[in-house]
């Protein structure tokens, strides 16, 4: 049986993602991108940012349900043929779950593991990209064993999780549960980002 988040992924949503893997060659990109992912040496650090890459690719909605799609329980594929997709979308979704589900499932439950993390760093660099200069920012966590995990991804990518957070922190905070000082610096922030992005404009 399905929970109730997995019943809401497979009504509405797994129909839009049918429809943005049936526009030409969308098949081959994806498994491309799944393969570059998983064989890549920076594997942890590419999860992290897997599901933007896709949303990048097939769109935000298609993009988080092809996650989704990818680390659920194998038997909910059977709900997935009664929603009479193309059968070679449905194949290769198929495909993809059992060849690249639980090495992701495996790498985001790492990364989601707050409590094995025992300090972080933040930098950033210039990355030159295609002949133009890309910033970039670099997080790096210490897990318990001391063994860091390296995360590199453009600006925009780091100031949408930024976004991403505060969107899912806001609706259960409580008066007391941020400081005047954070707000401070959560105001000033986004002035100076207003700032440098609009100075040009």
């Amino acid at each position: 049986m399905l929970d109730h988040e997995e019943k809401f992924l497979f009504k509405e949503e797994i129909l839009t993602l049918s429809n943005s893997l049936g526009e030409a060659n969308q098949l081959d990109n994806v498994e491309d991108l799944l393969t570059d992912v998983i064989t890549s040496p920076r594997f942890d650090s590419e999860v992290f940012t897997l599901e933007r890459s896709l949303q990048v690719m097939l769109g935000a909605r298609p993009g988080t349900t092809l996650v989704g799609l990818l680390t659920v329980a194998p038997e909910v594929f059977d709900e997935v043929a009664e929603v009479r997709i193309p059968p070679e979308v449905h194949e290769r979704l198929v495909a993809w779950r059992a060849r690249f589900g639980l090495a992701i499932d495996n790498a985001l439950n790492f990364l989601n593991n707050p409590d094995g993390i025992q300090g972080h760093n933040f930098a950033t660099q210039i990355a030159h990209v295609e002949e133009r200069r890309v910033l970039q920012g670099r997080l790096t966590l210490v897990r318990y064993n001391n063994e860091p995990q390296f995360f590199v991804a453009d600006a925009a990518v780091f100031l949408g999780l930024v976004a991403d957070v505060m969107d899912r922190l806001g609706p259960y905070l409580e008066s007391e549960a941020v400081d005047a000082e954070t707000i401070t610096r959560l105001r000033d922030g986004v002035a100076l980002i207003e700032r440098k992005t609009t100075s040009h404009q």
